[in-house]
C-alpha cells in the first residue's frame, strides 16, 4: 500500500476505507515509476503520539479559557480545600513584602489595593462543615446569620447576635467578610462576646483581603455567601444597612438576595435600641420579614377634621422598621372641611424619613359622591369595599378611627406580634392563627354595648427565679369582640368578613321578617355598623382579637373621646335622643356616669417597646392569656368553643336557612369563605 493509503488508515475507520476502494478502481492505471521511502515504524509511533499530545494541548487550553454558561460566574461550586497550602502558596504578595520605591505611594500601614487575582477562602471550610447538625442542608432549618465587613457594623451587630442566640429559639450564626485581619477571638473580646452567646462564628474573609481591589472583595462576599447558604440555607440574613457597612460588601449581599432569594434584613441606624425585640423572634417568623405587608385605613367622618389632621400627623412621626412601605388609603366624607383640604394638599406618605428610593406615592384618597346620608347595609359595604389583600396570607389591614393618636412605636408592636403570634413556629404548630381575627393597638375601657365598663383581667407577679408574689400586674388579654379604633385585620379574616357581610346583606333583603340575629343590635350606635358583623362572625367562629395590656397600650395609641363624632349612618339617631331623660332612673343615671368616666383616654408614654412589655420582652404564649367572652366574662379555649358552636347553630337556622337535617350533617367549611352558614344559597 502506498504512504498515502497508510496516512489515511490513521483517520478512516475501516469501512469508511472500504467504501472509498469501492468506488474507485485503480487497476487500469498507470503506476507511479517512483516509489517514497518507507518511513520507519519507530518514527511512524513518534508522528503519532506527537499528533495526540498536539491535540491534547489544544483540548487543554479550550477548556481552561472556556467561557461561563451560567449566569454568573460567580455562580461556582464552592472549594475550600487546598492541598500543600503552607509550601505552595505565600502568604504576603510581592508587593506587600517589599516597602515603597516612591515617596508618592502609600505607607505600610495602608496597602495599595490593586490585587485581582482569584479568590480563595482560607478559614471557611473547617466551620461551615462542623454545622452539620444544625439541619443547613435543608431549606427550611432554624438557621439566623448575622454578616459585618466593617468592624464599626461588627460591634453593632454582634450584640443582637448575642440576644438572639441567649433566646435559644434558633441557631445564631456569626460571618466576617472583612478586609481587617483582627483575629475572631480578639474580635469576640472586644465586643464581650463569651461562650453563654451561643453564636457560632465563621471567617469568611478571602485571601489577600487587605490589598484587594473592591471589585474582588464585592465578588468575595458574593462568593462567600453562596458557598454559606450551601451549607446553612439561613432563614434571614442580618445587615447593618447604615452607612458604617462597606458599600461593596452590601452591594455583593443584594446580589446574592437577587439570586437565592433569601430574606435580608438590613438594619437601619440605632437598631441595637430601635429593634431590639427582634432578637425575640425565631428563624420562622424572621423568614417573613419582608413577606407581610400592612395596608392603612382610615374611615374619616364629616366634620372630624381636627382628630384626622392629628392622627395622619402621628403616622408621620412614627417609626418603621426596615420593610414594605404601608399603604395609605384615606375614605373622605362628601363634605369635606376646609381644614383637611389644606392639609391634604401639603401632606406627603410616605413621610421623608421612610426609606423609599423609587419616590413612589403609597397614598390613596377616595371622596365620596353622593349627597345623601348612607344607612347601615351602605357604609358596612363601603368600608369593607376599600380593601381587598392580594394575598391573604401575607396582606393585612391596620384600620384606624380618626379619634386616634399613635405612639412612634406603634408600628414595631404591630410587627412584632404579627410575626410572632401568626407567624412563628410556635403558632403554626399550635394554630394560633386559626382564632386571630385581629391585633389591637388600644385597650377599651368599656363593653361593646356602650353602657358597662370592662373589667381588666390581670396576672399575678412573680419574680425572676419564677414564684407569684401578691401583686398583680396587667397583661395582654384575648377577647372574642373585636375593636373598631384601632386594629389589625388579618388579610384571611378580612376576605371572610367580605363574604359574611356579603351573605348576611342577602339573606336580610330575602328573609321576611328579618331575624333577631341580624336585625337586634349588640353594639352601641357610638360604632360604625361594620362592628355589629365582625362581632356575629367571631361569635359564630370563636375568634379572638388580642388586646395589649394597659402599661404597653400607653405606649400604642390613644383615642381621644372630646373629638369623638358619630358615625354618619347613626349621626340624625343620635342627634335626634338625649343623653339623660327627664325621668331617668338612679341606675340610668349611674350608667350614665360610667359611661362618662370609661370613655377618659389613655394618655401615651415616651417608653420603649421592650420596656412597657411584661415578661422581659417576651410576648406570652396564647394558652397563658386570659380570654374574655363578647360580652366580658372570663372563659376559656373549650367554653368559647361551646359557645361558639351554640351560636352557629342558631345562626345557620334563623339566617342562614337551614334545617335541622341539614344543621346536622355538618356542611364542611371552606377557606377564606363561610358557605357553610348559609344553606338557603345552596
Amino acid at each position: 500500500m502506498s504512504a498515502w493509503g497508510k496516512m489515511r488508515n490513521v483517520f478512516l475507520s475501516d469501512e469508511e476505507l472500504g467504501k472509498k476502494d469501492d468506488d474507485h478502481n485503480y487497476s487500469g492505471l498507470r503506476q507511479p515509476s517512483w516509489h517514497p521511502a518507507k518511513v520507519p515504524q519507530r518514527r511512524r509511533l513518534l508522528k503519532r503520539i506527537g499528533l495526540l499530545l498536539l491535540l491534547a494541548s489544544l483540548v487543554y487550553v479550550f477548556v481552561k479559557n472556556i467561557p461561563v454558561l451560567g449566569p454568573n460566574d460567580r455562580m461556582r461550586r464552592p472549594n475550600y480545600a487546598y492541598p500543600d497550602l503552607a509550601a505552595n502558596i505565600r502568604k504576603r504578595p510581592p508587593y506587600e513584602q517589599s516597602p515603597p520605591s516612591s515617596p508618592n505611594t502609600q505607607s505600610p500601614a495602608t496597602p495599595e489595593r490593586i490585587f485581582n487575582g482569584p479568590v480563595r477562602f482560607l478559614e471557611l471550610s473547617a466551620s461551615l462543615h462542623a454545622i452539620s447538625g444544625t439541619r443547613g442542608s435543608m431549606a427550611a432549618n432554624r438557621n439566623v446569620l448575622f454578616v459585618a465587613s466593617s468592624l464599626k457594623s461588627a460591634s453593632t451587630l454582634l450584640p443582637m447576635a448575642c440576644k438572639m442566640g441567649v433566646e435559644l429559639k434558633s441557631y445564631v450564626h456569626f460571618a466576617l467578610m472583612s478586609r481587617s485581619d483582627i483575629d475572631l477571638q480578639d474580635l469576640r473580646h472586644v465586643n464581650g462576646i463569651d461562650d453563654s452567646c451561643q453564636v457560632i462564628f465563621h471567617d469568611a474573609r478571602p485571601d489577600y483581603a487587605l490589598v484587594s481591589t473592591d471589585d474582588r472583595m464585592e465578588k468575595a462576599v458574593f462568593r462567600a455567601f453562596h458557598h454559606i447558604f450551601m451549607y446553612m440555607h439561613p432563614q434571614a440574613i442580618l445587615v447593618d444597612g447604615s452607612d458604617d457597612e462597606e458599600s461593596f460588601f452590601l452591594r455583593g449581599a443584594r446580589q446574592h438576595v437577587k439570586v437565592k432569594k433569601p430574606t435580608l434584613i438590613e438594619l437601619p441606624p440605632n437598631s441595637a435600641k430601635r429593634l431590639d425585640w427582634l432578637t425575640k423572634l425565631d428563624s420562622t417568623a424572621l423568614r417573613m420579614w419582608d413577606e407581610i405587608h400592612i395596608d392603612i385605613l382610615i374611615h374619616a367622618t364629616p366634620g372630624a377634621s381636627g382628630g384626622l389632621i392629628r392622627l395622619l400627623k402621628s403616622l408621620s412621626a412614627a417609626d418603621y422598621p426596615s420593610s414594605s412601605v404601608p399603604h395609605l388609603t384615606i375614605e373622605l366624607p362628601r363634605d369635606i372641611d376646609p381644614p383637611t383640604k389644606q392639609f391634604l394638599e401639603t401632606f406627603i406618605w410616605p413621610p421623608p424619613h421612610i426609606y423609599n428610593p423609587t419616590n413612589a406615592r403609597y397614598l390613596s384618597l377616595r371622596h365620596r359622591i353622593p349627597h345623601q346620608r348612607m344607612n347601615e347595609e351602605e357604609s358596612s359595604a363601603r368600608f369593607l369595599e376599600s380593601f381587598w389583600p392580594a394575598q391573604p396570607q401575607h396582606s393585612h389591614i391596620l384600620v384606624l378611627s380618626p379619634q386616634a393618636e399613635l405612639s412612634p412605636q406603634f408600628f414595631h408592636y404591630l410587627k412584632y406580634s404579627l410575626l410572632e403570634y401568626r407567624y412563628s413556629a410556635i403558632s403554626t404548630y399550635q394554630h394560633w392563627d386559626r382564632r386571630l381575627f385581629g391585633i389591637s393597638l388600644d385597650q377599651p375601657l368599656q363593653l361593646l354595648d356602650g353602657k358597662k365598663a370592662l373589667s381588666l383581667p390581670s396576672l399575678l407577679e412573680t419574680t425572676s427565679s419564677g414564684e407569684q408574689t401578691e401583686g398583680e400586674t396587667s397583661t395582654s388579654f384575648l377577647w372574642q369582640a373585636p375593636n373598631p379604633n384601632a386594629v389589625l385585620f388579618l388579610g384571611e379574616k378580612w376576605m371572610e368578613l367580605h363574604d359574611f357581610v356579603s351573605r348576611s346583606l342577602e339573606a336580610k333583603q330575602d328573609l321576611d321578617p328579618v331575624p333577631a340575629l341580624l336585625s337586634e343590635k349588640d353594639v352601641s350606635t357610638q360604632y360604625p355598623s361594620w362592628l355589629e358583623h365582625a362581632l356575629r362572625l367571631a361569635r359564630a367562629r370563636g375568634y379572638w382579637t388580642l388586646y395589649p395590656g394597659l402599661d404597653t397600650a400607653r405606649n400604642l395609641a390613644t383615642i381621644h373621646s372630646e373629638l369623638h363624632h358619630m358615625p354618619e349612618e347613626y349621626a340624625n339617631l343620635e342627634n335626634s335622643k338625649s343623653l339623660l331623660a327627664d325621668d331617668a332612673s338612679d341606675e340610668e343615671v349611674e350608667n350614665i356616669r360610667l359611661k362618662l368616666r370609661t370613655g377618659l383616654e389613655i394618655p401615651l408614654s415616651p417608653v420603649s417597646l421592650l420596656e412597657s412589655l411584661p415578661n422581659a420582652g417576651n410576648l406570652r404564649p396564647f394558652e397563658d392569656l386570659p380570654i374574655l367572652t363578647w360580652d366580658g366574662e372570663p372563659t376559656d379555649v373549650e367554653e368559647l368553643k361551646s359557645l361558639a358552636a351554640a351560636y352557629t347553630t342558631s345562626f345557620k337556622e334563623e339566617v342562614g336557612g337551614c334545617t335541622t337535617e341539614s344543621s346536622g350533617k355538618q356542611k364542611e367549611r371552606e377557606n377564606l369563605s363561610v358557605q357553610d352558614l348559609f344553606c338557603a344559597a345552596d
